[in-house]
């Protein structure tokens, strides 16, 4: 308000926009999609108005880390702790492997957890990630393999 951002835009796009990039700041993201779900801005006019705010207030936001998703997936499908550091060393492999850049967080985040079960013997499905995480089964499946190939190259031989 203050630095005059809102002629033109719409109060709730600008206020919506703002509680993204303040989730994302502190460190608890919520994709794009969670948060137009959950208010009256539809996902385009959000990510519009999204980077008008932050390009405009000179914010720094870093990318949303997938390991930042892994608690609450794990948590929403009731598996476990060791499902859990399965799925936060799987996604730190990835890292090393250059497989996070340019993809989805939360499609990262998804396939970790996927896959970390099936590798602890937890039974979860495609669809259940998929459900609590708001992707495609297709990206889980994506993602999953990519996540599984560069835990192999990373392992000792």
């Amino acid at each position: 308000l203050e630095e005059d951002l809102l002629p033109g835009r719409s109060i709730e796009g600008v206020a919506t926009s703002a509680l993204y990039a303040a989730a994302r700041q502190a460190g608890t993201p919520r994709s794009l999609d969670e948060i137009s779900a959950v208010s009256r801005v539809d996902k385009m006019e959000l990510t519009r108005t999204y980077r008008y705010v932050i390009r405009e207030l000179g914010l720094e936001v870093q990318p949303a880390d997938p390991e930042s998703y892994v608690p609450r997936f794990v948590s929403d499908l009731d598996l476990s702790d060791e499902t859990e550091r399965m799925a936060r060393e799987l996604l730190e492999s990835a890292r090393k492997e250059g497989v996070h850049s340019g993809k989805s967080p939360v499609g990262l985040a998804a396939a970790g957890v996927y896959a970390a079960a099936l590798l602890t013997n937890e039974k979860v499905t495609q669809n259940e990630v998929s459900e609590v995480a708001s992707i495609s089964e297709v990206t889980i499946r994506n993602r999953y393999k990519e996540l599984l190939e560069a835990s192999d190259t990373a392992a000792p031989a």
